[in-house]
């Protein structure tokens, strides 16, 4: 396992929460590695809270997919091979697809569109010096934002439960294929289908962007 970085001692309110936080990062991040063991003992030292609660923590992990169970039980960072990725974004693009199509047919889709530019712009503006991290939590705002403007608590919940996935088949894609999939110019092209008005232009042009995009991480 390697040196501590997102796994530091805790602060002592809402535990779980925070062990869930700095697991999920170091596991995005790479700091624990796909395949490697999760040993209670050595994290709840590492993060310095009980096992119990590490174990709710680690429950939620698996509940995003970042966690799997091996033999005996025994809990392992999840390994994301060819076809789990592009499996991922098949149920990303239906969800974004879907949250595009509902926005173009809103009667504020104006505000809208431009909420999500104005994203989009923070997205241009991030420093290319800026972390892998930090910039794939832009992208993600921008499309947490388009899913939450469809207005459906069913779509963004379940949006949301496939979002650690998502960070982690991007990130371990290696930061050339993870910029390239930043592009704001192609990002903008959806947001251009949105602004049309029409459901059908909407969700097209999100899962033409879905399709390049899952296709540039297995490359």
């Amino acid at each position: 396992m390697s040196q501590p970085g997102a796994l530091l001692g805790l602060q002592k309110t809402n535990l779980r929460q925070q062990a869930v936080t700095a697991l999920r990062t170091a596991i995005t991040s790479g700091e624990l590695l796909p395949r490697s063991a999760l040993v209670e003992t050595e994290l709840s030292e590492r993060l310095q809270i009980s096992r119990g609660t590490l174990r709710e923590a680690l429950r939620q992990l698996q509940q995003e997919g970042l966690v799997v169970t091996g033999a005996r039980g025994r809990l392992y960072v999840r390994h994301l091979d060819t076809k789990e990725i592009a499996d991922i974004f098949a149920v990303r693009a239906a969800l974004e697809s879907l949250a595009a199509s509902i926005v173009a047919a809103r009667p504020d889709r104006t505000a809208i569109t431009t909420a999500l530019r104005g994203a989009l712009d923070r997205m241009s503006k991030a420093p290319k010096e800026e972390s892998l991290d930090d910039r794939i939590e832009a992208d993600l705002d921008f499309h947490r934002l388009l899913c939450r403007s469809a207005d459906n608590e069913t779509l963004l919940h379940t949006w949301t439960n496939l979002e650690g996935s998502i960070r982690m088949s991007i990130m371990y894609a290696g930061r050339g294929k993870a910029v390239g999939n930043m592009d704001t110019d192609r990002h903008h092209e959806m947001v251009d289908a949105i602004d049309t008005g029409d459901p059908h232009t909407a969700a097209h042009a999100v899962q033409t962007h879905m399709d390049w995009a899952a296709s540039n991480l297995v490359a």
